[in-house]
């Protein structure tokens, strides 16, 4: 196997594991030519990694992005693709794509047909986290060993404009408070609730708390109000840093906490201790990988509350779509992971 495809567009966190699927095929194949078809966006978390070509798809060009993908791909020819991102946009990409083996989702998970496009399928799995479920995809190009290595090589460039702002002399904590915004995808805790843990963590622990965000009006106006709302003085970065500045920052904190958003999974692709905050969804499938131990996780009572049903027996994956989910996490059982985190670690 000399040349194999993946495609994964978006979004930061699956773009996270897909890392660990790469850096696996390498392990196993180092001879292997491994091109990557990612975002613009994402690509930026990525770039660095020296052995992997990227082939970047701007989705703001529109149609006529497609038209320079196709450019881009119609002289070549790869032994494998791993379709690893079923969307419409990613489906019409894969089909440009020229391979004889072309793997993708089960039946159930391929969305926006992508099972017309793919000649072979993973297994229908449940009880897997996402990252597990990406690694069955190994399993048909014959590689057993899966034990997730991610290694994202950092920029040392824009390390002049954040290693400064870092404390030597307190504890670093990064609160990313607010996840992306979706359709009816309830996921981020109400900025009274963060405001609390904020001034826990620097009353109780000295610590010196910085909250990131993009750069979108929402995210800039309820960092603002988040802000206000805090006792003491945070550093409010939120639409201040790019992706790469936040990869930097994450790499050099000591904890960070949010809900389920890129943070969360490159903290984890960077071996930083991360407490996530889970109620809409279940973090044993879209949590940080291996990390029950911080996880904040309310989806049991989340599925008794809106479905009537133990968690065991609501449908892998299902999420729950109710704007005030994310209050049933207390502020107690988030204060209980942060002590828990300092009785384990001496500073």
């Amino acid at each position: 196997m000399k040349n194999i495809c993946l495609v994964r567009l978006s979004a930061i966190g699956d773009v996270c594991n897909v890392t660990a699927v790469a850096r696996s095929i390498k392990e196993n194949h180092p001879n292997a030519k491994i091109t990557w078809i990612i975002g613009k966006v994402e690509s930026t978390l990525v770039k660095n990694i020296e052995d992997i070509e990227f082939i970047i798809f701007d989705k703001n060009k529109g149609i006529r992005e497609y038209f320079n993908i196709y450019k881009k791909l119609k002289n070549r020819r790869y032994d494998v693709a791993l379709l690893l991102h079923a969307s419409a946009r990613a489906n019409l990409i894969s089909l440009i794509l020229r391979a004889p083996i072309k793997i993708g989702y089960d039946r159930e998970r391929a969305r926006d047909l992508q099972w017309l496009i793919t000649n072979r399928k993973i297994s229908r799995t449940s009880g897997k986290h996402v990252l597990e479920a990406m690694f069955d995809f190994l399993r048909l190009i014959d590689i057993k060993d899966n034990e997730p290595s991610w290694d994202l090589p950092l920029s040392s460039k824009n390390s002049s404009y954040i290693e400064p702002l870092l404390s030597k002399k307190k504890i670093n904590v990064v609160l990313s408070p607010f996840s992306s915004q979706r359709f009816h995808n309830f996921r981020n805790w109400n900025n009274g609730n963060y405001a609390k843990i904020i001034d826990y963590l620097i009353e109780k622990y000295n610590c010196k708390v910085f909250i990131t965000g993009d750069n979108s009006n929402l995210d800039k106006k309820s960092g603002d109000e988040l802000a206000s709302l805090c006792k003491h003085k945070v550093v409010n970065l939120i639409g201040k840093t790019s992706l790469e500045d936040l990869v930097i920052l994450i790499k050099n904190t000591n904890l960070v906490i949010s809900p389920d958003s890129a943070a969360v999974h490159i903290s984890v692709a960077l071996d930083t201790p991360v407490i996530g905050l889970y109620a809409s969804s279940n973090p044993k499938r879209t949590g940080p990988y291996k990390n029950e131990g911080l996880t904040v996780n309310a989806y049991p009572k989340a599925c008794i509350k809106y479905f009537g049903k133990t968690e065991d027996n609501v449908t892998w994956g299902k999420r729950i779509r109710n704007r005030g989910v994310m209050n049933l996490i207390t502020t107690d059982e988030v204060k209980e992971k942060i002590d828990f985190f300092f009785l384990e670690n001496s500073f």
